[in-house]
């Protein structure tokens, strides 16, 4: 059973486009960093952009929950 904040997220994804430009960022992200995790010898600048990459989705989830945090408080208050 989805959780409020799942809920949230599936509103938000088909009704604000900041949230949805996050998620596709971050499943960009995500693509780019499996096809890294996927190559069998891995360079130093493979490495660097892992990391890059891992930050950039961090940044990415930590701004969407905050749109999902708003929006909850928006919902309890009104």
């Amino acid at each position: 059973m989805p959780t409020q904040a799942d809920l949230i997220r599936q509103s938000l994804l088909a009704s604000d486009p900041e949230y949805r430009k996050l998620a596709e960022e971050h499943t960009r992200c995500e693509e780019q960093l499996k096809e890294i995790l996927e190559e069998p010898y891995r360079n130093s600048e493979d490495l660097a952009q892992e990391t890059i990459l891992k930050k950039m989705k961090l940044k990415l989830r930590d701004q969407m929950e905050h749109l999902v945090h708003l929006h909850q408080h928006d919902v309890v208050h009104h």
